[in-house]
């Protein structure tokens, strides 16, 4: 049963956002590239939407058990992932070029963890639904929307799609620059537009791709 919902718009700050129950925020050490989704840490997932900067209308659900699927609408073949809800609370963050910021709505009450189910262990699971009206990456009003379900559930393995050789060489091309030490000089590297987008970063300051 659908326990809350919340509809809003988030101004996206340039590599997309992070979700989950911790608002300790951090550069992810790897990239789910392929994915619209993939875990940024042990508790907080990483989102990869089509637009750069620009909005995106959000709605949140929270369910007290597993919801049925979302007919229609235009949406993009779900993922899901689980996720610890050790926090209370919610958390939402956009991310900038080194930085983070809040992007729960201040007129909105925040939005608590559900309760545990039998043998969830505090575990939920997050189910992610993408639309775009223009699938090229790029800044400005994409008419891209993301619904996203949360209910407590047992830890289970993740729901994605196949990725691609090219997406595996993005993915160990950003493990590699991530990895650098802080100090070295500034660079660019453009890497290869892997199915899951382009990705450009500077030195210690991944630039992320967007899906396509």
């Amino acid at each position: 049963m659908l326990i809350r919902e919340v509809t809003f718009t988030v101004d996206l700050g340039e590599h997309g956002y992070l979700i989950g129950f911790d608002d300790d925020y951090d550069f992810p050490s790897e990239m789910p590239f392929g994915w619209r989704c993939g875990p940024a840490t042990e508790a907080i997932a990483v989102v990869l939407p089509t637009t750069d900067t620009g909005p995106l209308h959000m709605t949140v659900q929270m369910h007290d058990s597993q919801p049925g699927t979302e007919p229609g609408d235009g949406w993009e073949p779900a993922e899901e992932m689980s996720l610890p809800a050790d926090a209370p609370t919610l958390y939402l963050a956009t991310i900038g070029q080194g930085d983070f910021w809040d992007a729960w709505p201040e007129e909105e009450p925040p939005l608590d963890a559900p309760s545990p189910s039998a043998g969830s262990d505090d575990w939920v699971r997050m189910r992610l639904y993408c639309h775009v009206d223009d699938a090229e990456p790029g800044i400005g009003d994409h008419g891209e929307r993301h619904l996203i379900q949360i209910w407590p559930a047992p830890q289970m393995p993740p729901v994605h799609p196949d990725i691609s050789d090219a997406d595996r060489k993005a993915r160990a091309d950003y493990a590699a620059i991530v990895a650098e030490p802080l100090g070295v000089p500034d660079f660019s590297l453009g890497l290869p537009r892997p199915p899951g987008g382009v990705s450009v970063f500077s030195a210690g300051l991944p630039r992320l791709p967007r899906p396509r």
